[in-house]
């Protein structure tokens, strides 16, 4: 492998003026951690980019493959070393620009020169590296825009660096630069991809999700903490919650009107989630709604359920399409778990005819004959905490 090390571009980042150095040391920390396992890399930041360096040609590929999925890397572009002469130039740009395919494509040569002592200006070194590559591929066309292969050399203190590959990365910016909040992750194919598009915003999650035994099984609870796997690495590590709700179910199921049961489940999880939140010191709860797909996603039925709290709802989805969803969930390789035939709570416990307009003061009324609230802190108190562990080779594996 000729490369010695991965420029690393920020992207957003860039314009976080004075605030700009949270933003990196926070992506910095997230690269760290998706590479963790690989022994031989180092990271150097700089104001506006980051370098990476790896001894062991394989941590460099194994990097390649991962970099494209962390947030806040808007591109990449493997790099080779040699020392500041002009032969040795000659060289590398020869090996970098043969990496690829070169016939009929167009061409450019582009300088950077931090080190003013280099014998030879800018324009000097453009036009004699781009003559001596266009000797050895003559099927090479130059262009000055927009060309096929851009020969990047920078002329630094300790030596030249070329590139002529750039990888793009996944946008954004890191995850954890724009505070927590809790994913409401129901196992379907909506909600992961939620809580990806806010970790896309900088946002860390935690999940909550709400089993009901034994009318959910263990299967079912096993395809939410894969999903969640799915989500951690791409920047942060993900803590699951999980709330057992059979007791509520059952008491809805008792007490409450069929027709109106769906709102009040969905009215008790949401509480349930609130005082979760508020213990693990999150800003927001995410769900992955989308306005009108069920009975409980219509603008009556979301009104009559934010009732119950004050606590910012962000719901990335709310406008989407359901085949615009599935691209997604297919994309961050999620909806092959989310497809997976073990029901949720939600599903099992669908009343056959739920109300899409109900009115919060009836809605009040009937939940006002159960004093719910024991059985909700309750339900706080007995839920179970998975630290999910990011399986760093199966996740990228199934990406790429």
């Amino acid at each position: 492998m000729i490369w010695n090390e991965l420029l690393i571009r920020y992207g957003e980042l860039s314009l976080k003026g004075r605030n700009r150095s949270y933003f990196v040391r926070k992506l910095k920390k997230n690269i760290t951690a998706v590479l963790s396992d690989l022994p031989t890399v180092v990271l150097k930041s700089e104001r506006d980019r980051m370098f990476l360096l790896a001894d062991d040609p394989r941590d460099m590929e194994q990097a390649i493959e991962r970099l494209p999925f962390v947030f806040g890397i808007q591109s990449f572009s493997p790099v080779a070393k040699c020392e500041s002469t002009l032969e040795a130039i000659y060289a590398r740009a020869i090996e970098v620009v043969g990496s690829g395919e070169t016939n009929g494509k167009t061409f450019k040569v582009e300088i950077k020169r931090t080190d003013k002592t280099f014998p030879l200006d800018t324009g000097e070194l453009q036009r004699k590296i781009g003559s001596h590559v266009l000797q050895k591929f003559p099927g090479l066309i130059v262009q000055m825009k927009k060309p096929d292969i851009m020969l990047l050399v920078e002329i630094r203190n300790e030596g030249a660096f070329l590139t002529a590959n750039i990888h793009y990365g996944a946008g954004g910016m890191p995850v954890g630069s724009n505070g927590k909040t809790l994913l409401m992750l129901s196992g379907g194919i909506d909600s992961p991809v939620a809580g990806y598009l806010m970790m896309k915003r900088g946002v860390s999650i935690d999940a909550i999700h709400f089993e009901s035994p034994p009318f959910t099984s263990e299967l079912a609870k096993q395809k939410v903490i894969d999903l969640a796997e799915k989500l951690c690495f791409f920047g942060s590590t993900v803590r699951l919650h999980v709330i057992p709700f059979t007791q509520i179910q059952q008491t809805i199921a008792d007490k409450i009107p069929e027709n109106t049961s769906m709102t009040t489940t969905r009215r008790m999880m949401l509480q349930i989630a609130d005082k979760v939140r508020a213990e693990i010191n999150a800003l927001g709860i995410v769900t992955g709604e989308s306005l009108g797909q069920v009975a409980s996603q219509t603008l009556e039925s979301l009104t009559t359920i934010n009732a119950v709290t004050a606590t910012p709802i962000l719901r990335p989805l709310i406008a989407e399409d359901k085949l615009d969803i599935i691209d997604m969930a297919k994309k961050i390789g999620t909806y092959d778990i989310s497809i997976r035939p073990y029901e949720d709570c939600c599903t099992i416990f669908t009343p056959s005819k739920p109300k899409t307009k109900p009115k919060l003061e009836k809605v009040n009324f009937y939940e006002s004959f159960t004093d719910f609230e024991p059985m909700i802190d309750e339900a706080v108190q007995n839920r179970a905490i998975y630290d999910i562990p990011l399986k760093k080779d199966d996740l990228f594996d199934d990406l790429l």
